[in-house]
């Protein structure tokens, strides 16, 4: 396997990767590097409902798993994925990866719900790696493929979140819940090990301490008004994203008494939306973001109306499932795209802001879905879902408009 050539750091002095043709296996290597630490946020969701009695967590409650993990991770994007800019990127990368399988492990041990809940915070903001391997692989791709370099790695992000689900459901089957974090854990330190040995050395030039480098994150939002729009437009997309897929295997066993293996192979069928990453790369490299940017919000809305009309049944929901992946994956690597190109330096403080509001709309999507779920039913739920990405398609027709007139 052959890693891009590096710079290596003199006498104090700042290096940076050097672009060069990234082999296809280190591609491979570090798009399911990406899915497998992705995956931790997800781990739960499926298996929430034999989680929470487990260790004392009431029903009303049990949502706070997923929200919490998710809430971790947007404050590690905010406060620990900047560090990739001022420090040493492998180093990072290992620590976090590492710290991450011990608190995959303590949530695995966990026996009380303030404990197992602090470890969902925990587990969210130590998975913030996978945000520092990706502007690293974009640092490492040269400009004419850049694009399909990450979409290629986004793709093995979306795979992750979506296959964590029928995972998580077929080892709960074998080993119960406890055995999805220890071999998650497990698959930490292993990984760890490997990237420390695989990827090359970054040294970013920041020269900064701690409390500037975050002030300058935002900074950067306040500069770029398409970082803010894509920031939005996608956290809008996730908010729904997240909704639907912390309801929908509860729907799949209340209405339509699935099992866990069952809900595994419909999440395994959703993973399909995955194929919109190395597309929408490809898209995006060729100048057609535009356009593509607003079929992916015109899809989302539509695929969870699909999914709410009148008799529709789990049918349906396979369809919601993969066109809801499709638009949203394809709308983050669009987004991620023209993020990377406002500054080549900043890029990880880019990605930060622009991968905060995402999962910030991902944890409060999660964290509203079980209350409106239960009180309005799945077919009103639904409708609802798609409020935000329909918010998102009107704001962004309303600053193209804008655009062409100014």
């Amino acid at each position: 396997m052959t890693v891009a050539n590096s710079a290596t750091a003199d006498t104090g002095t700042a290096s940076a990767v050097a672009p060069s043709a990234l082999s296809n296996s280190l591609v491979l290597f570090l798009a399911f590097c990406c899915g497998a630490v992705v995956a931790n946020l997800y781990y739960a969701q499926p298996i929430v409902e034999l989680i929470a009695p487990s260790i004392g967590l009431s029903k009303a409650h049990a949502s706070l798993i997923v929200s919490l993990t998710q809430f971790g991770y947007a404050l590690g994007l905010l406060f620990l994925v900047p560090l990739a800019d001022l420090l040493e990127n492998r180093r990072l990368l290992v620590g976090f990866t590492l710290a991450a399988a011990l608190c995959l492990a303590a949530a695995g041990l966990s026996h009380t719900p303030s404990l197992f809940l602090i470890c969902s915070l925990l587990i969210g903001l130590t998975s913030v790696a996978v945000q520092i391997l990706v502007p690293l692989a974009a640092h490492m791709a040269p400009e004419e493929s850049r694009g399909r370099v990450v979409g290629n790695i986004m793709s093995g992000l979306l795979l992750g979140i979506l296959l964590s689900r029928p995972l998580a459901s077929t080892l709960t089957e074998a080993f119960g819940w406890r055995g999805v974090f220890f071999s998650a854990a497990a698959l930490m330190a292993l990984m760890a090990l490997v990237m420390g040995l695989l990827l090359p050395h970054r040294h970013p030039a920041h020269r900064a301490g701690y409390v500037s480098l975050i002030a300058s994150v935002f900074a950067l939002a306040r500069r770029y008004a398409v970082l803010r729009e894509r920031a939005l437009y996608q956290g809008l997309l996730f908010a729904s994203f997240s909704s639907f897929w912390t309801i929908a295997p509860i729907e799949l066993v209340r209405q339509f008494g699935f099992n866990q293996t069952e809900v595994a192979i419909f999440a395994l069928v959703g993973a399909v939306g995955a194929i919109a990453a190395p597309i929408a790369g490809r898209l995006a490299d060729a100048g057609h973001g535009t356009r593509s940017t607003a079929v992916a919000l015109l899809l989302a809305p539509l695929a969870l109306l699909a999914g709410s009309l009148p008799g529709a049944g789990w049918l349906w929901m396979i369809v919601s499932a993969v066109l809801l992946d499709f638009a949203v994956q394809l709308n983050m690597v669009l987004g991620q795209r023209e993020v990377y190109a406002l500054d080549p330096q900043s890029r990880a403080r880019l990605n930060a802001v622009y991968m905060t509001s995402i999962f910030v709309g991902g944890a409060l999507g999660s964290l509203i879905a079980s209350p409106i779920y239960e009180h309005v039913g799945w077919a009103s739920f639904a409708c609802l879902s798609a409020l935000p990405p329909v918010l998102a398609m009107l704001l962004f027709v309303f600053r193209s408009r804008s655009s062409r007139e100014g």
